[in-house]
């Protein structure tokens, strides 16, 4: 017989005998007063089809709900149809990266340098406006496909042939704290199931011994928003990020010295069987099925997650590539983020987000991104810690087939403006376009989407909002954005809001 710890309530409940024919009972009384009221021709409807009415979404299709066993919500569930993408890997960039000086090379920033922008505002979102400025790093050619990179980012440069480019992206807000929430909650509130929650809701993961949502948190801390970038919102709480460091793994895992092996599994046993009996008395009980099976995946990270920090075994050759004892120290602790993510992606975790920036003390291009003066210093310093160790990460993925089945997507929460503040050596906020990249499973390789203007102000061709963006990476993941919904506050809510289309040119 199997162990009756491992049933589900209702499993255990049917070996009690009363129990049994209690169920029974109820049982045979249900299929009989069905089999009489269909006789009578008194049965209810079949349940409307899509289309018909029903629960349906704003969009107007029904919702698909996972199937979410509150004493097991991590299991593996099926995804909406098939696809490629079997895990998703989020580099996110605090404080936004400048499209103009990385990846979206502008002739006319060149043409126009030094002088007043001409159709552009005077006022932006700190202030006046200075002269058009020239990209701070030279662009070259780069790969087969002659892609124009700048020398900021070359190790990320000499990747182009395997990434997919989004260079028309805009968003609704020009402040740090909602751009962030928008750009990975789908709302600039707080509040709301973050990309990664809503992709675990929806699939659980393939390894029960880890958590299926990991944010690996910049070496310098948390970014503007906090948690709620990878927060689930109203969600279970099951599918919130878990969110550590290669510095500072999960707390409390190590047993205490005091207490000998047999002692705390004696422990860890009696804890399982209280548990149990608890759930077994308040079966429908939600949030207590989820509490116990949170607290029981605490108790298997304690053996798995050691084993998941140990980068001992990794080859002199993987740290040389990845950076992990060159350069800054900051440099050399992101780099230890990114082998960490490898290494969590390689055991099965669902989702994980890595962060290059933090916000402690506003950033201002000294923690992040956020380079509002002194962009030359402030960006080169940036990249100087993301550059290489993010390359390494996405080389050693396909160098191990892994970017076959595993989505890459490199972004920031908005761009920078073509001209200078007033104060001359810095940009401002720009929401009117920006940059992002894909890679991996189901993405067009060597391939770039949309266009900004000719400073890079504004979305000019095949314009892509954020809502368009998350509906093309959920559907990478095999999940339709208009049928992935959670019933709250009397709608039914979705990552997509009432918004977004698949991008299909993206797709392979």
């Amino acid at each position: 017989m199997s162990n009756p710890e491992r049933l589900t309530p209702t499993g255990r409940g049917l070996l009690d005998r009363r129990s049994f024919l209690a169920q029974s009972g109820l049982s045979m009384g249900a299929l009989s007063l069905a089999q009489l009221l269909s006789t009578d021709g008194l049965l209810a409807a079949e349940a409307p089809a899509s289309g018909d009415e029903g629960p349906q979404t704003a969009g107007g299709v029904e919702p698909i709900r996972p199937d979410v066993d509150p004493a097991n919500p991590y299991r593996p569930r099926k995804p909406h149809f098939e696809t490629q993408a079997k895990r998703v890997l989020v580099i996110y960039c605090p404080g936004a990266v400048s499209h103009l000086d990385t990846f979206d090379y502008k002739p006319d920033l060149f043409k126009f340098h030094g002088q007043k922008p001409p159709g552009l505002p005077e006022v932006t979102f700190e202030g006046p406006t200075g002269n058009i400025a020239k990209p701070f790093w030279k662009f070259k050619p780069r790969g087969e496909t002659g892609k124009m990179v700048s020398d900021l980012v070359p190790h990320l440069a000499e990747l182009t042939d395997d990434l997919c480019f989004v260079h028309s992206l805009h968003t609704e807000t020009s402040a740090h704290p909602q751009g962030e929430n928008f750009f990975n909650t789908g709302f600039t509130q707080e509040g709301y199931p973050s990309f990664g929650a809503w992709a675990t809701y929806a699939l659980g993961t393939e390894n029960q011994n880890l958590p299926a949502f990991v944010a690996i948190n910049d070496p310098r801390g948390l970014a503007r928003s906090g948690k709620n970038n990878f927060g689930s919102g109203f969600l279970p709480a099951a599918f919130q990020g878990t969110d550590f460091t290669a510095a500072s793994p999960p707390a409390n895992l190590k047993r205490p010295p005091a207490v000998s092996p047999a002692a705390d599994r004696e422990s860890v046993d009696l804890l399982q069987r209280l548990n149990a009996a608890h759930l077994e008395r308040y079966p429908d009980d939600a949030d207590l099925a989820g509490r116990i099976a949170s607290y029981e995946l605490a108790g298997r990270m304690q053996t798995s997650v050691p084993d998941v920090m140990d980068v001992s075994g990794e080859t002199a050759a993987t740290h040389a590539a990845y950076g992990t004892q060159t350069g800054s120290k900051l440099k050399q602790a992101y780099a230890q983020n990114c082998l960490l993510a490898r290494r969590l992606l390689e055991r099965g975790v669902r989702v994980v987000q890595l962060f290059n920036g933090s916000d402690p003390a506003g950033g201002n291009g000294i923690t992040n991104w956020d380079s509002h003066s002194d962009i030359a210093e402030t960006h080169a310093m940036q990249a100087e810690i993301m550059d290489q160790p993010t390359a390494a990460l996405i080389a050693d993925l396909k160098q191990r087939g892994m970017l076959e089945d595993t989505l890459v997507v490199w972004c920031t929460e908005f761009g920078r403006m073509p001209f200078l503040q007033a104060n001359g050596t810095g940009r401002d906020h720009n929401p009117g376009a920006f940059t992002c990249f894909l890679a991996g499973a189901g993405v067009k390789a060597g391939y770039s989407h949309g266009k900004s203007d000719r400073f890079g102000f504004e979305a000019a061709e095949d314009k892509t909002s954020v809502y368009d963006f998350n509906a093309t990476l959920l559907h990478l993941m095999g999940l339709d954005h208009e049928r992935l919904t959670f019933y709250h506050n009397g709608l039914e809510r979705r990552l997509t809001h009432v918004h977004g289309h698949v991008v299909k040119e993206l797709v392979a």
